[in-house]
């Protein structure tokens, strides 16, 4: 499936939805390491983005990304629409990130 297919809307332009499959998800959970901690404290002192957190927040989000593609692919679907994101602390340090929306089999209008 390509990436393309993908959209936070319910439409595609120029597409139609033939079939709906029903909910799709990736889900990843993600702690952050002793080291990183260190780190990303050394760049609070100077302040600006957290290139650490920012990175491991980057890759959590890609991860349920691709998960949420693979299950739609298995589903049979080549889109998936109502993309969206949720992300929960499950405990201090460790977060829960969720990548969910409706696998769809879309036509060219």
């Amino acid at each position: 499936m390509k990436h393309e297919m993908t959209t936070t809307t319910f439409e595609l332009e120029g597409y139609q939805v033939a079939k709906n499959l029903g909910l799709v998800r990736g889900i990843t959970v993600r702690s952050r390491s002793v080291i990183g901690n260190f780190g990303a404290g050394i760049q609070a002192i100077f302040g600006g983005n957290i290139t650490i957190f920012t990175s491991l927040c980057e890759k959590a989000r890609e991860e349920a990304f691709e998960m949420m593609m693979d299950h739609a692919e298995k589903l049979g679907a080549n889109a998936v629409v109502g993309v969206r994101y949720d992300a929960t602390e499950i405990m201090q340090g460790i977060t829960e990130v969720l990548c969910y929306g409706t696998a769809v089999v879309a036509k060219e209008k």
